[in-house]
Order: C-alpha cells, then structure tokens, then sequence
C-alpha cells in the first residue's frame, strides 16, 4: 500500500518519543540497570528483527499487509465470501487478530520450546518503552508466519491491517511504558486496555504472576478467560521484574540473543 511504511513509522517514532518522555516526567518505578547500555541492546535487538522481516520477505513475498491485499486480489478468506459493512469488517478484524495475539502469547507460556525463546523478552529486568521491542528474532518470524496465515483465512481489507498493527505496536510500547498514572484514569482505561500496571504484573519474576495477564492491547480476554490479575502480591514498588537472572546479562545482546539456545 501507498505510504503504509512510513505512515507506521511516523506514529511509531511519535509514540515512542512521547512514552519515553513521560517515562522521564512521571516515572512508576526507579530503574535498575543503566539506562544506556539497555536501551542500546533492546534497539539493536529491534533492528535484527526488522532484518528477519526483510529476509523473511525474501522467502514469503507477502507479509501481513501484502497478504490482504493478494487475498482480496483472489477473493480468498471469510470476509471476501460475506458482505459486510466496511466499519463492521474492520472491527472484526482488530478483535480476531488481537484475539489470536493473545493466545499466541499464553501458548509461548505453556509450550517450552516457546518459551526459551519468549524469555528473552521477559528476562528485561527493568520495564519500560523498550521493552515492547525486545523480542528474539526467531519470535518475531514466527509470529509473522501465524499473522499472514491468519490474514489469508480472514481476508480483511488491507488498511484494517494497517489499523490493527498501529494499535498493537502503541498499546504494546504504552502498557510496557514505566509511567505512573492516576489510579482513577488506571481503572478506568483498563476496562478496555492493557494498561502499565496490569502488563507490569506479567513481567513479574513470580511464575503465578507472569502467566497472567497476556493481553496486549484489549484488556477482554484475560477477563474472559480468568487470567486477569490485578495487581502484583507484593505492589508495584517492590515487586521484582525480569525472570532468575537478576544481574546485568540481560542487558547485554550476545547473551540475550544466545538465551534461546542456553541450558539454563
């Protein structure tokens, strides 16, 4: 599509300059590892995976986006069969594709190849903006492969792609963000989403904690299917984030990267 890329890229970079902002003026927690070092491993992490994506555009000509567009082009998937109103097909679509993100993640819990590889995220010992991008390589490939499958079945219009990608990738560097909201406007914007303190409770070191709350944009399905936790047992100041490797090899990226791979 027409300026799609640089449409996404726009909001991304404005999104994150104003999180990171935030961050600094209404921090939640105080940081534990140095601020440079992490956010230089999690952005190097980000450019990996955008060059996975690129090469992975290599062997599968379409991704999410392209694939709505050849879908339609082949009159291929649930909504190119029905008729449906152009609002109504969009909404659909956010809702089945953040459904299916949801139970990919919960499934990256729960089957142990998938969560040698998940635990790279999780094993960020501070949460902030960047979090939201540090993802192995190897996790984001198969996400995408999931996505465009998905995409093939649904056959959306492909800016209802572009709309739900914006809202993942905000809510995502939104609930990752560590910034301190008013407890009020907390409750209430989680009735719909993920906010930092519900997603902050996932990323506790605790195994109870972590597998819960798995959503990343709507807060629904964790309601729906009772995995929603509310708050962490022991709040949020004094929690621990990160998983068993509480020193500072998390922060670096040969070892983060190579965490898949390792025994223990």
């Amino acid at each position: 599509m027409e300026n799609e890329a640089i449409i996404r890229l726009g909001i991304f970079i404005g999104l994150f300059a104003v999180l990171a902002l935030l961050e600094t003026l209404l921090p939640r927690r105080a940081r534990r590892d140095r601020t440079s070092r992490r956010w230089m491993t999690n952005w190097a992490i980000v450019l990996l995976d955008t060059l996975t994506l690129r090469l992975l555009a290599l062997a599968l000509p379409l991704l999410a986006v392209g694939a709505a567009i050849d879908a339609q082009r082949l009159g291929w998937g649930l909504f190119n069969q029905i008729d449906l109103p152009l609002v109504v097909e969009v909404i659909a679509t956010i809702l089945i594709l953040d459904f299916a993100i949801w139970a990919q993640h919960l499934i990256t819990h729960k089957v142990p190849f998938l969560w040698r590889i998940h635990r790279v995220h999780h094993a960020d010992r501070d949460m902030d903006v960047t979090t939201a991008i540090r993802f192995h390589p190897v996790e984001i490939a198969l996400s995408m492969v999931l996505k465009i499958g998905l995409v093939y079945l649904l056959g959306p219009v492909a800016w209802a792609v572009v709309a739900f990608e914006i809202l993942l990738n905000g809510t995502a560097m939104f609930n990752h963000a560590n910034l301190r909201l008013p407890l009020w406007l907390d409750r209430a914007l989680r009735l719909v989403l993920v906010t930092p303190d519900m997603h902050r409770v996932h990323h506790s070191v605790d195994r109870v904690e972590h597998d819960s709350n798995y959503g990343f944009a709507l807060s629904w399905w964790d309601r729906l299917f009772r995995t929603y936790r509310p708050q962490p047992l022991q709040g949020h100041d004094d929690m621990t984030v990160g998983l068993e490797w509480q020193d500072d090899r998390p922060s670096t990226l040969g070892w983060s990267l190579a965490l898949p791979f390792r025994r223990k």
